[in-house]
């Protein structure tokens, strides 16, 4: 018996952590789960007013309509593996009715077109949004080509000379002909909970058959 018990309690422990981890991450699958239900429910609800003062706590993804002029230059940020495929977004300033002054992501504008931009007055419902494209990794911008690499809020809300909020454009009337919407969606949120589960319960199981095996292997050299 106590050439067993080291093996024995090796597998045991083994495999209730590998187990808890994989209840762990089904508690994470339900988290995540709700929080995209809340994201969807935002994305779908009737479009509001843009709010005086929004935060990113309490009006991500909120649904927004606007009535402004769509002003000023352009700046194009390389984006890739979208619904329309590789291009540029196009970050422009947008002037509200009002007097403020925001960033409109207006949609994917194709690789070689090089139409001039104009000024133009604009409805747009869209999505309020605080983006997390940029990290320590990703490249600064080539200011001389215009490209940027991420949607960079501040520093885009600084050579633009808006606040720095964010509304990516779901439908715009009239439409840029240049350019095909992105709206936000869901789809680029992560959600491995699932295959993280099934991958520590499958090595719970990996672990409980090699401790038998070990056992068994123990017990057969015991009788030898």
């Amino acid at each position: 018996m106590r050439r067993i018990l080291f093996p024995l309690i090796l597998g045991i422990s083994g495999v209730a952590v590998l187990v808890w981890l994989g209840f762990w991450q089904l508690d994470r699958l339900a988290w995540k789960e709700a929080v995209l239900a809340d994201i969807t429910d935002r994305l779908t609800s009737a479009p509001v007013p843009l709010p005086l003062a929004p935060s990113e706590a309490a009006d991500e993804y909120m649904a927004v309509s606007m009535t402004g002029t769509v002003a000023g230059p352009e700046l194009h940020v390389l984006a890739s593996g979208t619904q329309a495929g590789t291009g540029y977004r196009v970050i422009r300033a947008f002037d509200l009715v009002d007097g403020r002054r925001v960033l409109l992501d207006a949609g994917l504008l194709q690789l070689d077109d090089a139409t001039p931009s104009t000024d133009f007055g604009a409805k747009v419902e869209g999505t309020l949004i605080w983006p997390d494209d940029v990290n320590s990794s990703t490249p600064a911008p080539d200011l001389a080509k215009n490209i940027w690499f991420g949607r960079d809020v501040d520093a885009m809300a600084a050579a633009l000379a808006t606040d720095p909020l964010m509304v990516v454009a779901r439908t715009m009337q009239p439409a840029d002909p240049r350019l095909i919407p992105l709206p936000v969606d869901t789809a680029g949120i992560k959600n491995d909970h699932w295959s993280y589960a099934v991958t520590w319960f499958g090595l719970a199981f990996v672990w409980a058959i090699m401790t038998l095996f070990l056992i068994s292997r123990t017990l057969r050299q015991k009788d030898t």
